[in-house]
């Protein structure tokens, strides 16, 4: 099946997805809201983590339903399927990579799915500040 749209009409589309998403800035305020210290998308770090605390060992990965093709609510796209299978499959696996590079190092991860945030953002904050304050205990 071909695209609907042209080329440079993907290719725009595609420059137009930001680094930081709307969930990640949500989550990221409520987070700073409760008096936690971070910093977002740290390019020193590997895998750029969403949210990372040098200082205890902390990062933590908001992982996008499609793009970390979730068991749950991840789809592949109709077009182009070979490249779209090579892409996600790519993408799990640098998942994969990236979490046993900072287990190997000693540091805290935490990876969280889209859906865990649209389900309930409170509670996702809540989960996120109790893993930041036992890193921090841990650390202390």
């Amino acid at each position: 099946m071909t695209d609907k749209i042209t080329k440079e009409q993907r290719r725009k589309n595609m420059q137009a997805i930001r680094s930081q998403s709307k969930l990640e800035n949500k989550v990221s305020r409520l987070l700073w809201n409760k008096g936690y210290r971070f910093r977002k998308n740290d390019r020193t770090l590997f895998g750029k983590p969403d949210i990372s605390i040098k200082k205890y060992k902390v990062v933590i990965f908001i992982d996008s339903c499609f793009w970390h093709a979730c068991e749950i609510h991840g789809n592949q796209p109709k077009s182009n399927q070979n490249y779209w299978n090579k892409k996600l499959a790519r993408n799990k696996e640098r998942d994969l990579e990236v979490t046993a590079y900072y287990k190997e190092k000693g540091w805290f991860i935490k990876r969280i799915w889209e859906h865990q945030v649209k389900e309930d953002l409170e509670k996702t904050a809540e989960e996120l500040a109790q893993f930041i304050q036992k890193a921090k205990e841990h650390s202390s």
